[in-house]
C-alpha cells in the first residue's frame, strides 16, 4: 500500500532574520538534519517553509519547526543536539512522551555563564527530583546528560547559597591494575578519569574561577576512597560513574550525607568494570532502597541520548544483542 504523500507550505511568524539563521543553522545543517531524519524535502525562502513527503512526517517537520522558531525568542543557541532531542519528541523517531513541552522558566538551571535547559521527560524528571529530594539516582547510557545537569543543579544550589560547597567523586575501579604504573600519588592517577567533571565545571564556571573555588576547597574533585571517614554537611556531591562501586563502598558514601547536604549518584548498570563474581553497589542501593519514598530515581534509555543519533542506535543494538544472548535478562 502506497504512503499518502502530503506538501505544506509553513510560514514563521514574526520574520526576524537572525532568528531564521538560528534556525537553519550554518549552510542549513539544521534543516538538512530535520529532512534526513524525517525523510522529507525541505525548501524555504526567507520565512517561508515548503515541505514535501510522508504525511505523517510532514506534519512532524512543520511541529519541530514551530518548536524550534519559538526556542530562539530568548536567544537560545539552536545547535544539532537541541535539534536532535525535537525530533526524537516528534513521535516518528520514537514514542517518548511528546505531549510534553519543553520546559517552562521554572525548570530551566541558571547559572552565572549559563542558562541550561532540560531537555526531554527525563531530564526535567530528573531536575525535578534533584530539587526535591535529598539523595537521588540517575540510571542510563552514556551521553543522556546525567553528570552534566548534576553538575549544573549544583553550581545553580551554590550560587544560591543554599550548600556551600560541591564534592565531585568517581570510583577508581574503571582504570583497574592499570593505576599501578601511571606516575604519581593516586589523586594524580585518577585525576584523567574525573576529566568529565572538570569539563564541566569550567563550563558553567569559568576556569579561573573553578581554580579559585579548587583552591579554597568550596569544590573538591576525589577518588571515592577519600570519603571514607567523612561527613558531609552542607554540601552538593555527586557520585559519578557509581556502577562501578562495590555495595560495601555505596554504603560508605550513602551515610557520609551530612545535614543540609545533597548527593546525586549517577551510573550505567550495562557499563560494569568490576571483576565479574563482584555485584555493582549501585545495582544493591537500587534494589535496598527501592521502597525509600526520599530517593529519587529517574532511569534514562537510549531515546535520551544527545549525541550523534548512531549514539542512541548503537546503545539500543548492544541492549538487543545482550537480550538475545543473556538467558537471565
Amino acid at each position: 500500500m502506497d504512503t499518502p504523500l502530503a506538501s505544506q507550505k509553513l510560514r514563521l511568524e514574526p520574520y526576524d532574520s537572525q532568528r531564521l539563521a538560528n534556525l537553519c543553522g550554518r549552510l542549513d545543517e539544521h534543516i538538512k538534519q530535520i529532512a534526513k531524519r524525517l525523510s522529507v524535502d525541505i525548501h524555504n525562502r526567507g520565512n517561508e517553509f515548503h515541505l514535501s513527503g510522508d504525511e505523517r512526517s510532514v506534519k512532524a517537520a512543520s511541529s519541530v519547526l514551530h518548536d524550534l522558531y519559538d526556542q530562539t525568542v530568548d536567544g537560545t543557541d539552536i545547535t544539532p543536539e537541541l535539534v536532535h532531542l525535537h525530533l526524537q519528541q516528534s513521535g516518528l523517531t520514537d514514542k517518548l512522551d511528546n505531549t510534553v513541552a519543553f520546559p517552562s522558566d521554572e525548570m530551566v538551571i541558571r547559572t552565572k555563564r549559563a542558562r541550561i535547559r532540560p531537555r526531554g521527560a527525563h531530564q526535567r524528571e530528573y531536575v525535578r527530583n534533584i530539587r526535591r529530594h535529598d539523595i537521588n539516582f540517575g540510571i542510563g547510557p552514556a551521553g543522556t546528560g546525567k553528570t552534566w545537569l548534576a553538575v549544573a543543579c549544583a553550581v545553580d544550589a551554590m550560587e544560591r547559597a543554599e550548600i556551600r560547597r560541591i564534592l565531585l567523586v568517581r570510583p577508581a575501579v574503571e582504570a583497574g591494575e592499570k593505576l599501578g604504573f601511571l606516575p604519581g600519588d593516586l589523586a594524580e592517577k585518577i585525576d584523567p578519569y574525573l576529566r568529565p567533571l572538570y569539563d564541566a565545571l569550567y563550563e558553567m564556571l569559568g576556569f579561573e574561577n573553578v581554580a579559585k573555588l579548587m583552591d579554597r576547597n568550596v569544590i573538591e574533585v576525589a577518588p571515592l576512597a577519600y570519603m571514607r571517614g567523612r561527613t558531609l554537611n552542607g554540601s552538593f556531591v555527586i557520585l559519578d560513574e557509581a556502577q562501578n562501586t562495590t555495595p560495601e563502598q555505596m554504603k560508605m558514601f550513602l551515610t557520609r550525607i551530612g545535614f543540609g547536604s545533597r548527593a546525586v549518584i549517577t551510573g550505567d548498570v550495562t557499563q560494569v568494570d568490576l571483576p565479574r563474581h563482584q555485584r555493582s553497589g549501585l545495582v544493591n542501593a537500587l534494589e535496598v532502597l527501592a521502597d525509600e519514598q526520599d530517593i529519587g530515581v529517574t532511569r534514562f534509555d537510549s531515546r535520551d541520548v544527545v549525541r550523534h543519533p548512531l549514539v542512541q542506535r548503537i546503545v539500543e543494538a548492544y541492549d538487543r544483542h545482550e537480550r538475545n544472548t543473556d538467558p537471565n535478562r
